[in-house]
């Protein structure tokens, strides 16, 4: 049995065997109290044995890491015990030693850069397993809103010919061999003599593949792996992430920004109902404000603001930026953050960008200048979703990408979306490792994802 069953047990049980890595161990005159931990829940239980067991000469020699199987009985704690339940050992199996005195998971306050660089190990501390059972839970609630909310979901491809952001910011992806690179009579790179005979790259975002999925089945989502060549080592980058992307055919912008509410306030509850003693770790000792914050986002109805609004707001306190604001200048994280913590002080779905800073696939609004892009903006984060509704309309995608200098034959298939059966759509992106961070209050990316890539570190 797992130890979150057994500490769920309705009465003592004979006979149980659960397995699990030893967090720690204390000797008294005639017993040894060892502290097992499974993974299954943040809660240890207490092993006891005593001295006169078969296996109280093993237990004594146990260390912090070692994994083990106990054989024994589920018996009930005396009166006063914060537990109910603890099991009276028969039996130890060690399966794996752990040397004490190396071993880099030591009963101490550790940094979190520290075990970055062992983080084949940190899932075996408490924070680091609340972490993981949290993106767990996060993940099936993901799942869970779109399935109620009749979404298809869909895979897209990992491996791409296009840019979706259009920053070329990709990595490559190639059989070439780099040391005898073919080249064209011109010098340039031969793609034609690579794998699939064209330059291809890993996904930076599914999207448009993703409203090619939904002009035949409607409403789709995606989940799955994105990777960004961005040279970047804030704390809100990561190299390799996670993205959802629901589409949706015939939703216009403003049912874009209710779809984008009502999920981010559905799985932030989900969460919160099914993994309370993990987040109560990080409201306690990660983040003091974590359950107001979040309360916040839930309780309150998301305040609709227009760029053109913005701008007079956030003009007025030029003084405290260090990105002054005037038209045309994309908001940064300072921005938001003033926006939502400050002067609304709750999340805020910032749309209507000047279509100077808007994605080629952003549909262009009738003053010409503006598009119906949109934002949404929580405490802490600043933007946790970013979203549209898609230019549907063939010539003007075409003097958009024009004017952006993008080449036509790479967007060809994306482009006849709009010669066959064209459709306004909306959809938008949630980057999974920040919708973590909004959860947890953990400050760094590099904190809510098992094993980070980011410039310069791809270990493990």
């Amino acid at each position: 049995m797992t130890i979150k069953q057994l500490l769920a047990a309705d009465s003592a049980k004979e006979n149980i065997i659960v397995n699990g890595w030893v967090k720690t161990r204390r000797d008294s005159k005639e017993f040894t109290f060892i502290e097992l931990n499974d993974g299954s829940c943040r809660a240890n239980i207490q092993i006891i044995a005593d001295a006169a067991s078969p296996c109280y000469a093993t237990a004594v020699t146990l260390t912090p890491g070692t994994s083990v199987r106990i054989e024994g009985g589920l018996v009930e704690c005396p009166p006063g015990k914060e537990q109910r339940f603890e099991v009276r050992a028969s039996a130890i199996t060690v399966y794996g030693t752990c040397d004490a005195e190396k071993y880099p998971i030591q009963k101490k306050k550790t940094s979190d850069e520290f075990l970055r660089t062992v983080a084949h190990l940190r899932p075996r501390t408490n924070k680091y397993a609340a972490m993981l059972r949290i993106r767990a839970e996060l993940s099936h609630a993901i799942h869970k809103y779109f399935r109620d909310n009749g979404f298809i979901y869909v895979h897209t491809p990992v491996i791409t010919t296009s840019d979706c952001e259009g920053a070329g910011q990709m990595f490559q992806v190639t059989t070439l061999d780099l040391n005898n690179v073919p080249k064209t009579p011109e010098g340039a790179v031969d793609f034609a003599k690579d794998f699939f005979g064209k330059k291809t790259s890993l996904t930076v975002s599914g999207q448009l593949e993703g409203e090619a999925l939904a002009a035949g089945l409607g409403k789709i989502y995606t989940f799955g792996p994105a990777f960004r060549a961005e040279n970047s080592n804030t704390y809100r980058h990561c190299s390799e992430l996670w993205m959802i992307e629901p589409e949706a055919a015939f939703n216009t912008l403003a049912e874009n920004m209710e779809l984008a509410e009502g999920f981010i306030k559905a799985i932030i509850k989900d969460v919160l109902a099914n993994c309370p003693q993990d987040i109560d770790l990080f409201a306690r000792f990660v983040n003091k404000d974590l359950l107001p914050s979040l309360a916040n986002i839930t309780d309150n109805a998301f305040e609709r603001l227009s760029y053109t609004d913005a701008l007079p707001l956030l003009e007025k306190e030029n003084s405290r930026f260090e990105t002054k604001m005037s038209w045309g200048v994309d908001l940064s994280s300072e921005h938001e953050r003033f926006l939502v913590e400050t002067y609304f002080k709750k999340p805020v779905v910032l749309h209507g960008k000047p279509s100077t800073v808007g994605a080629f696939y952003m549909k262009l609004n009738d003053d010409g200048k503006t598009v119906r892009g949109m934002d949404v903006l929580v405490p802490r984060i600043g933007e946790i979703i970013g979203g549209s509704e898609r230019e549907d309309r063939l010539d003007v995608l075409l003097q958009k990408m024009r004017a952006q200098g993008m080449p036509e034959d790479p967007y060809s298939w994306y482009i006849d979306l709009r010669r066959f059966g064209t459709v306004p759509h909306a959809g938008f992106g949630l980057g999974f490792e920040r919708a973590m961070m909004l959860l947890t209050g953990v400050s760094n990316i590099r904190d809510v994802i098992a094993f980070p890539r980011v410039p310069g570190w791809a270990e493990f």
